[in-house]
């Protein structure tokens, strides 16, 4: 399919033709589920944990005799029964992190890509260069293409004007390519590539 490029400032720059394969599949709407979970999960903590029955400080002295009190054979103070006592089967740190197939990923940034095509929420740019770092050029520059919530991706490093000046906008952000991920462009209802983004893209989902 072909595509109009345009620049940041609203002109139209060219076209470029786009692989079918990776912008117009039929959508895996399990694939982006999947997917979204397994990046979510990778990014807990797993900081959490309780305090079990060797981390209290308790008193381990015998409550009472073996036997011949009639009340339960208790020994420490640490037991779980008892106000203070340690957790049983408490959570403990731990990654929450599991795998998933390398096909399900790619097939998922396909999915994601075309459901953007579908919605006409893709946008080819020829770059991403912005004479200065200003938050208030890149909202005019925005307000004027009626852009909303953004995601710009490029290949290179030298959008670092770009970087700064959405930094302080919602719901506007730039990722390199190999940051470009299925749980981000979900986030944003718009998706700008360069044209070096396309090509790294296509090269890297179809080999």
């Amino acid at each position: 399919m072909k595509l109009q490029v345009i620049k940041l400032d609203g002109s139209v720059s060219g076209d470029i033709e786009l692989d079918d394969a990776v912008f117009g599949i039929e959508p895996k709407k399990e694939c982006l589920s999947d997917v979204v979970r397994w990046q979510l999960a990778k990014r807990q903590a797993g900081t959490h944990a309780v305090k079990g029955r060797s981390d209290v400080s308790r008193t381990t002295k015998k409550l009472y005799k073996q036997k011949g009190t009639g009340n339960a054979r208790h020994g420490a103070k640490t037991a779980n029964i008892f106000v203070g006592g340690g957790i049983v089967f408490g959570p403990t740190p731990r990654s929450h992190a599991f795998k998933i197939n390398k096909k399900v990923r790619e097939l998922a940034i396909k999915s994601l890509l075309s459901v953007k095509m579908r919605e006409n929420n893709i946008v080819i740019c020829e770059n991403l260069d912005l004479e200065n770092s200003k938050t208030k050029d890149l909202t005019a520059c925005l307000n004027k293409l009626n852009w909303g919530s953004v995601l710009f991706v490029d290949s290179s490093t030298d959008c670092e004007n770009l970087r700064n000046a959405c930094s302080n906008l919602h719901k506007v952000n730039v990722l390199p390519l190999m940051g470009f991920n299925v749980y981000d462009g979900l986030r944003h209802e718009k998706i700008v590539l360069t044209r070096s983004a396309v090509a790294g893209i296509q090269e890297r989902l179809l080999g």
